[in-house]
């Protein structure tokens, strides 16, 4: 049986070729090919694995000649240089190393926090042009300030530390950050427009997604302290930079530390040249042990799945065996799409997610099942979470996981109840999959329903009272937008009553507030599955 070959098609260390080597895989190094495409999709047909950092492109092109590889290992923790839907459909696994430059990025907007809070680059600057301006040149202490960290998961958690060890006092924003969590870290967990208002020095830890995009906006600056310092090691586009840019034009914003842009790479951008900004080429993980970290984890696993099938870190690849996969497989699916309905309704600090298992389903892989859940559950914050990572994310932010089994005491042979337990509140969704193998909601909220849930929908929940359907039927269809299905339940006549309307097109948020408006609508969230 012929060894698996893999490619290292970017500047990854030689210990990393040596563990390949000594794991019995053949390794091609390469470390230049990765920036010439061409030359990358002719030569990648002949691999089982490929191994990137973030030079390499991996598009559909490149995948679609990649004839026999089964794994792209990302030594990194960004994977937006990789087609991981087209990876899927070719049945390749993505994976990526997201543990092993926490430290390294910690630090570095530790730095940038100094550098805005004394000005040293404009003071290196003029030193070193033989200007001795030293009354130019004011800073202030760190020392009693309170540092503000918008998104305290793993790297959140380690400049938490570090600012405490410096004497700063911390406040924390993470939807999923529990009390006692926030308790164990030594921080205060509150709201956003809290930190907003309370801040000396924000610094943002959160990955980019819808909710995040841009959350430090103009509005958002105006909710802020004078004289505020703001630092972005994370990614790009959670800042609008035309808005930034103004307030420290206008000093509203004393300074800003920017190590990542909404474009890379940055060779123009609204922000150079703005006073007391400091800027960086996106070095967050660029330390030699951040390197060397990444590089030997990432070698470690591809190395682990091509010789034994062991899977780490995957993007795209749920942990279940070839054997269990056709009946287990639609129960993936309605375990990670109860998450998902939980986890885009849910907006204040969990505490505890409980799933239960009845029936026939207890007796299958439930912790692939309960990883699917999480999985769903947490990916509208923190878009590559998987399968095996959801499980440790949870952890990390301090969120209790239950689950309980029993056999079929109920109408249904088997289903999912998923509850999230919050700081405010207790919410439950319960699901099964039926004869057809396509997973339905059964139960929301205690109330009795059965639905289909598609790729968009309207979840609103109002008081139980006559024409509200013809309402929302009218609003909709006089805004252009078609239903595809509505279902309703209710708990009893003019109680509380949820609808769940699937429609052919997003809804804007014109058309939100005007849902909004209708008499006795409590509460309505467009959901995406």
């Amino acid at each position: 049986m012929s060894k698996p070959r893999v490619l290292i098609s970017d500047a990854l260390s030689e210990t990393a070729v040596a563990i390949f080597r000594d794991r019995g895989v053949e390794v091609d190094f390469q470390p230049a090919l990765g920036k010439d495409k061409d030359a990358l999709i002719a030569a990648i047909g002949e691999y089982d694995g490929l191994a990137i950092r973030s030079a390499t492109k991996v598009t559909d092109k490149v995948i679609a000649a990649a004839n026999k590889l089964r794994v792209i290992g990302r030594a990194g923790i960004g994977v937006d240089n990789v087609d991981i839907p087209a990876a899927t459909a070719k049945g390749i696994i993505v994976m990526n190393t997201p543990f092993g430059n926490s430290i390294t990025t910690a630090e570095h907007a530790i730095a940038m926090m100094f550098a805005c809070a004394r000005q040293i680059p404009k003071a290196d600057a003029s030193t070193q042009a033989g200007k001795w301006e030293k009354s130019k040149f004011m800073g202030v202490e760190i020392t009693g300030k309170t540092l503000g960290i918008i998104g305290c998961g793993n790297i959140g958690s380690v400049v938490a530390r570090r600012a405490l060890g410096l004497s700063m006092r911390v406040v924390a924003y993470d939807p999923f950050l529990s009390e006692d969590r926030a308790a164990d870290l030594g921080v205060e967990k509150v709201e956003l427009d809290e930190l907003f208002r309370r801040a000396d020095f924000i610094t943002l830890h959160t990955p980019l997604t819808d909710r995040t995009r841009n959350v430090i906006s103009a509005e958002a600056i105006a909710k802020m302290r004078d004289g505020v310092r703001i630092i972005n090691c994370a990614r790009g586009g959670l800042i609008d930079e035309q808005a930034l840019r103004d307030a420290l034009d206008s000093g509203k914003v004393a300074a800003a530390g920017v190590d990542v842009f909404a474009q890379e790479p940055a060779k123009e951008n609204v922000l150079f040249g703005a006073p007391n900004v400091v800027c960086t080429p996106h070095l967050g993980a660029s330390t030699m042990e951040a390197q060397e970290n990444v590089a030997l984890q990432v070698a470690e696993q591809m190395a682990d799945y091509l010789t034994t099938g062991a899977v780490t870190n995957a993007l795209n690849m749920p942990s279940i065996s070839a054997e269990e996969a056709p009946r287990l497989t639609p129960f993936v699916k309605l375990a990670e799409q109860l998450g998902s309905f939980a986890g885009q309704l849910t907006e204040t600090g969990v505490r505890r997610i409980r799933i239960e298992y009845e029936g026939t389903v207890a007796g299958m892989n439930t912790k692939a099942l309960t990883s699917a859940a999480l999985t769903g559950f947490l990916q509208p914050l923190l878009q590559t979470v998987n399968m095996v990572s959801a499980p440790a994310a949870a952890k990390e932010r301090g969120i209790q996981v239950e689950e309980t089994r029993r056999e079929q005491h109920g109408a249904y042979e088997t289903y999912i109840r998923l509850t999230v337990v919050t700081d405010k509140q207790e919410r439950s969704v319960a699901g099964t999959v039926f004869a057809d193998g396509k997973p339905r909601i059964i139960q929301i909220k205690g109330i009795n329903m059965e639905a289909e849930l598609s790729e968009r929908m309207l979840y609103i929940t109002n008081n139980d009272k006559p024409g509200f359907i013809g309402r929302i039927g009218s609003l909709l269809g006089e805004n252009g937008i078609n239903i595809a299905r509505m279902q309703f339940g209710r708990d009893f006549e003019g109680g509380n009553a949820i609808a769940l309307v699937s429609v052919d097109h997003a809804i804007s948020p014109e058309l939100m507030e005007a849902i909004n408006r209708i008499e006795n609508v409590q509460q309505v969230k467009p959901l995406v599955f």
